[in-house]
C-alpha cells in the first residue's frame, strides 16, 4: 500500500463506503514476512510510495516467485529487475499478467497501472549497447507511474543526433542519461538543460574503460552543472531516483 492509496482507504472510510475492521486489517499488517531466506518489507510502499523490488541476480527462480508472491498478496504491483530467461518463465507461470521486458532484463507485474504524473522522465543513451541499462531505467520509471520518453543512440560521435531531439530533451522533468566509452554524454545534455541529470556509466567499451570505470570517473568530474552519478550499470536506481524528483512536481505522490 503505498501512502496515497493509504490516504484513498482513509478517505472511503470516512465517507463509510468500507468498514472500520478492514481498515484495521489493512494498517495492521506486520512489517515483514520471513520466509527464511528472505525477510520481505511489507510496509516498503506505505514509507516509499512503492513496494520491495526484487532483484532477481544471485536468487533461484523458486526464491523469486515465492518473493513476489508474497509482495503481490498485499500490492498493486511487483518490478523484478536482474532476471534470466528462468526466472521470467517461473514468474510467467506463477502470475498470468507477469511481462517480461527482455532488453532490461526485468519483470513488471501489475493489477491495476499507476496513474501517470505530469511531467515526463527522458531516458537517453549513448549507444545501442547501452539499451539494457537504459531500458532498466526506463522500465523502473515507468512502472512507477512516469511517462518516459525514450531518446536512444544520441552519442557524442555524432552530436546531430543529439541536437535533432533538443526540444523533447528540454521539456523533460529529468533526465537519465546513460553511456560507457568515456562517459562524456551526460556532461553535453547538462550544458543543454536546466533540469536534474542523472548519469549512468555502463561497463560498454574496449580495455582501458576498465569495465565502466572510465565513464564513471568521467561523470564524477563532469563540468556540466546539475550531475549527479549512480553506480556502474545501475539503471534501476537511476530511474528510481528519477521518479521520486519527478514525484516533487505532483505534490510527492
Amino acid at each position: 500500500m503505498t501512502a496515497k492509496e493509504a490516504i484513498d482507504l482513509l478517505e472511503t472510510f470516512r465517507a463509510g463506503k468500507v468498514s472500520r475492521e478492514k481498515v484495521l486489517r489493512a494498517f495492521q499488517t506486520a512489517p515483514l514476512v520471513d520466509l527464511g531466506f528472505a525477510r520481505v518489507d511489507t510496509h516498503r510502499a506505505l514509507r516509499k510510495g512503492f513496494p520491495e523490488v526484487v532483484f532477481g541476480a544471485g536468487k533461484t527462480p523458486l526464491q523469486v516467485v515465492q518473493i513476489a508472491a508474497k509482495i503481490f498478496e498485499r500490492e498493486q504491483r511487483i518490478l523484478v529487475t536482474r532476471i534470466n530467461g528462468e526466472h521470467a518463465r517461473a514468474l510467467r507461470r506463477r502470475f498470468k499478467s507477469a511481462v517480461h521486458h527482455q532488453a532490461s532484463r526485468c519483470v513488471t507485474i501489475e493489477k491495476s497501472p499507476l496513474p501517470r504524473r505530469p511531467g515526463t522522465i527522458a531516458v537517453l543513451c549513448a549507444g545501442t549497447s547501452d539499451l539494457p541499462v537504459a531500458e532498466e531505467a526506463a522500465v523502473t520509471a515507468d512502472i512507477m507511474g512516469n511517462r518516459v520518453e525514450r531518446i536512444y543512440d544520441v552519442g557524442v560521435a555524432g552530436l546531430h543526433r543529439l541536437l535533432s531531439r533538443l526540444e523533447l530533451i528540454q521539456s523533460a522533468n529529468v533526465l537519465v542519461v546513460v553511456a560507457g566509452m568515456e562517459g562524456a554524454l551526460p556532461s553535453v545534455v547538462a550544458g543543454l538543460v536546466s533540469k536534474p541529470v542523472i548519469a549512468v556509466p555502463t561497463s560498454v567499451g574496449y580495455g582501458a574503460s576498465f569495465g565502466g570505470l572510465a565513464a564513471l570517473l568521467g561523470m564524477l568530474n563532469s563540468c556540466g552543472s546539475g550531475v549527479t552519478v549512480v553506480n556502474i550499470d545501475n539503471g534501476f536506481g537511476a530511474g528510481y531516483a528519477a521518479s521520486q524528483i519527478n514525484a516533487l512536481s505532483s505534490g510527492g505522490l
